[in-house]
């Protein structure tokens, strides 16, 4: 199960920082956006894993019928790669070590940039 977060963008002013799920369990990340019919300009998930790693934050599109707005954060909490995932494509690695991925609306893509350092705040 998810709770919502925010996630601000410290290197840039982003007047209105995506509201997603953090999705730390198995389930909720292997489920991740999958069947779902659309998604909305202010949702998404964080998806989140134990440690820095390329192979276990790499993500597949199967069962994702739109494109989406991905970024790859590290434990020090920096944009390390992005990328548009597009729909059904069979995998996305990022370029360096991960420990967050960050799924969003694809009109997002503008709202972080590599080397950003971001934050992540719960809400009430």
């Amino acid at each position: 199960m998810s709770y919502p977060i925010v996630v601000n963008n410290l290197s840039r002013e982003n007047t209105d920082p995506p509201r997603v799920g953090y999705c730390d369990s198995f389930s909720c990340r292997l489920r991740g956006l999958m069947f779902r019919s659309k998604l909305g300009l202010d949702e998404g998930l964080l998806l989140v894993e134990k440690r820095d790693s390329r192979l276990d934050t790499s993500i597949h599109m199967f069962f994702v019928p739109f494109d989406i707005a991905v970024f790859w954060i590290n434990s020090e909490m920096t944009v390390v790669d992005k990328v548009i995932a597009k729909s059904w494509h069979p995998a996305y690695f990022p370029k360096t070590d991960a420990k967050y991925v960050l799924e969003i609306h694809p009109d997002r893509i503008g709202n972080y940039e590599i080397g950003d350092k971001v934050e992540f705040k719960k809400l009430a």
